[in-house]
């Protein structure tokens, strides 16, 4: 694919240093190429005195003071693509958003924007809708949205591991995804969980041993 795009974003930074923990956010500020980037202590992200509600993680919306960083790039690895079943287009992940950019080449057009991370997207196969892995629910689960990129909605709410790599079932009805967990290899393992587009608890397909 010799066209090329333009598509700004940043990673988000979670290092160590000896003076405590830092956490670190991006994000695309603004369509023209622009993101905010902050670094600060965890200790000062809460407030002992806010009740837990008012304490809860919002992905979208970190807190404190943000700086802006001009980042842009024409190419990307480790990058995750598939193509819609009528042939025309292909969606991709790149930095952590969703972009659509016609077969024969062209622009890219972003499909989701912001702080969450969204990866592995995955046409339906009529077409209709896409599957994706996305943290912005606070841990990374399944979620689909419209073709456009509209109306985005959480299929799987696994508070406690982490679900990635959607496929969905010839008929359009599930959508099978790994459960992801560290055992005793240094690689993280996981299981086939398989679960239906409204949601619900999912069926367990395949079970391995783990270290949780």
């Amino acid at each position: 694919m010799r066209s090329g795009f333009r598509t700004p974003r940043g990673l988000l930074i979670v290092p160590l240093a000896t003076c405590g923990l830092f956490l670190g956010f991006a994000a695309m500020a603004d369509a023209a190429s622009s993101l905010r980037i902050e670094l600060k202590p965890l200790a000062e992200q809460q407030d002992p005195n806010e009740t837990s509600e008012n304490n809860k993680w919002d992905v979208s919306n970190p807190p404190g003071p943000t700086d802006v960083v001009h980042i842009d790039t024409r190419e990307g690895t480790w990058m995750s693509l598939d193509v819609s079943p009528d042939g025309s287009d292909i969606i991709f992940d790149l930095l952590g958003d969703i972009y659509r950019i016609p077969i024969a080449g062209g622009e890219a057009q972003a499909l989701t924007e912001g702080v969450p991370w969204d990866i592995q997207p995955r046409y339906s196969p009529d077409g209709r809708y896409i599957a994706l892995t996305s943290d912005r629910g606070g841990g990374d689960n399944i979620w689909i949205m419209d073709r456009d990129g509209s109306n985005p909605r959480q299929v799987t709410k696994e508070d406690f591991r982490l679900l990635n790599s959607p496929v969905w079932t010839p008929d359009g009805q599930y959508i099978a995804a790994r459960k992801h967990f560290t055992s005793k290899r240094s690689l993280g393992a996981g299981e086939i969980w398989l679960y239906h587009v409204s949601g619900g608890e999912g069926v367990q397909m395949t079970k391995r041993p783990n270290d949780q």
